[in-house]
């Protein structure tokens, strides 16, 4: 009998929101999540806006000792897979641990937790350094901790792909399912970047939006006008499980993930080359058996940049021909920033909400038309339509490719 893996629950944390159902309102009215960063520590950088995290409720997912020894990349990681999991209805008493497994990576990882230290290390000398800070700061402890607190004992994988590090996790959990060696996977990405460092760094490269005195208005990917990304942090996890166990158990099943492609650019360190985009697009298609003309909305990687989401456009005209003109594609960056190493599953789960309530989410902040960028990105409305297969992407850094196929799920 051929394996098929469905979604049974999903977790967020995120600049709209820290559970699914405020989350998901949000996205559906086109709500901004973008606002000025108000620290001094900013105030020489170009970039002073973000998509930060507010009212997270840490003391729900941890005792007061434990927040000193996680870093906040990991606290959002841990507080999203709660929330999946308790959604799915995993019993730990019930289930084969050994089987069950936690892939999650994160981009940036503890970020805060090395500029924090090597701060200590400077100013008062190296037994100021905490003894926590190894394990705080290495990007694998996300999974580790969601492991440890449910005693999970299947594989446990983080893997590391700058922005398309969440699809990566997603999809190779669905290919660890789908060819038997585990029952489930908690999978999916986590960032908490927003430091003086990142923005510095990301500024000088000149990829981050200046519009820092309209911070709703700054993410308007594929508008004509885009200036560049709007940093986000937060996290996405999604509990990947095989059909018949989910089915045995009596679980709600929120979807179905179909396909996967990966693939490398092989071209340069930030610039995108779209081929390496389309044929990710078309492996994912190919292993969900599917025609290009099946696929009916793209969540797209659409970053707000001015080449990265001209190449996207570029890639999807490469895969879908006369079609792509025929498909909802929509940016939901534009409300949410881009949450890096996060950005996969968050977009994987509004992929996975607008099938299952046949909605396409709009991209925000479409305003003026650019030539290069000439589909339908959903402006500014969500748009009601039946969505049966619809893919989600994901690009980063060093031409890093991963592209998720999702369907609505019919027993």
């Amino acid at each position: 009998m051929e394996r098929r893996v469905v979604v049974t629950g999903y977790g967020v944390v995120s600049p709209l929101g820290n559970n699914i159902d405020t989350f998901w309102s949000h996205i559906k009215a086109g709500k901004s999540g973008i606002k000025k960063v108000e620290s001094g520590e900013f105030k020489e950088i170009n970039t002073r806006i973000a998509g930060k995290v507010s009212d997270f409720p840490a003391e729900d997912y941890f005792d007061k000792k434990e927040l000193g020894k996680y870093d906040l990349f990991a606290q959002y990681a841990y507080a999203a897979a709660n929330q999946a999991i308790e959604q799915s209805g995993l019993n730990r008493d019930t289930i084969n641990k050994e089987r069950i497994g936690v892939y999650v990576g994160s981009g940036i990882g503890g970020i805060d937790t090395v500029m924090d230290n090597y701060n200590s290390l400077l100013e008062r000398g190296v037994r100021r350094v905490s003894p926590f800070m190894a394990p705080m700061m290495i990007s694998n402890m996300a999974a580790g901790i969601i492991a440890i607190k449910y005693s999970f004992k299947g594989p446990s994988f983080s893997p590391v792909s700058a922005c398309a590090t969440g699809n990566h996790a997603i999809g190779e959990a669905y290919l660890n399912i789908l060819h038997g060696y585990s029952d489930a996977i908690v999978a999916g990405g986590t960032e908490a970047s927003i430091n003086p460092l990142s923005f510095a760094g990301f500024s000088r490269m000149r990829a981050m939006s200046t519009l820092n005195d309209s911070p709703e208005k700054a993410s308007r990917p594929f508008d004509g006008k885009r200036d560049g990304f709007v940093m986000s942090e937060g996290a996405g996890i999604l509990v990947l499980e095989e059909y018949e166990h989910a089915k045995q158990r009596g679980a709600t099943i929120l979807g179905e993930i179909v396909g996967y492609g990966s693939t490398t650019d092989a071209y340069h360190i930030t610039s995108p080359d779209f081929d390496g985009a389309a044929r990710a697009m078309k492996l994912a298609l190919e292993m969900a058996r599917i025609h290009p003309t099946d696929v009916d909305y793209i969540n797209a990687h659409g970053t707000s940049t001015p080449e990265g989401d001209k190449s996207e456009t570029k890639a999807i005209k490469a895969t879908f021909g006369s079609h792509a003109y025929k498909l909802k594609v929509s940016s939901t960056k534009s409300m949410t920033g881009h949450l890096f190493g996060a950005a996969g599953g968050v977009e994987a789960i509004i992929t996975l909400k607008s099938i299952l309530e046949d909605i396409a989410p709009a991209t925000i902040n479409y305003e003026t038309a650019d030539e290069e960028c000439d589909l339908n990105y959903v402006p500014n409305k969500a748009s009601k339509m039946k969505i049966n297969y619809a893919i989600s992407n994901g690009f980063g850094f060093g031409g890093h490719n991963a592209v998720i196929a999702f369907k609505k799920f019919n027993d």
